[in-house]
């Protein structure tokens, strides 16, 4: 089940370097926000995979049974996904930002320094 997940992550990275390398700004961001998803599952697969057998301790017992998940990626993706929302809409409104003051959604003409004016 690992394997089809790391392919799955370097599809998304591939796609994500893909979408940074063009030139309109809004398949920039998608691009960053596919990368930051690609970590993510990255970090979620390095965890175990273990659908049957939860990170749980038993009463009476010290640690969770042999094979369980890991649950602290598990906490980290979810602190993860927050941070990932933020930057989202950070990203977003700084975006519209510049669409109102160049006209344009291109890099190339996002060029001009507040000096140019």
């Amino acid at each position: 089940m690992e394997i089809l997940w790391s392919l799955v992550v370097g599809v998304f990275v591939t796609a994500g370097v893909y979408l940074m390398l063009e030139r309109h700004i809004i398949r920039i961001l998608l691009g960053l926000i596919l990368i930051s998803n690609a970590v993510n599952l990255a970090i979620f697969t390095a965890g175990r995979l273990t659908p049957g057998n939860p990170p749980l301790i038993v009463l009476g017992s010290v640690f969770p049974p042999e094979g369980a998940a890991d649950p602290l990626p598990q906490a980290l993706i979810l602190t993860a996904i927050v941070i990932g929302f933020g930057l989202l809409v950070f990203a977003l409104m700084l975006l519209y930002r510049a669409y109102i003051e160049t006209g344009s959604a291109d890099v190339d003409a996002m060029q001009r320094s507040e000096e140019d004016q």
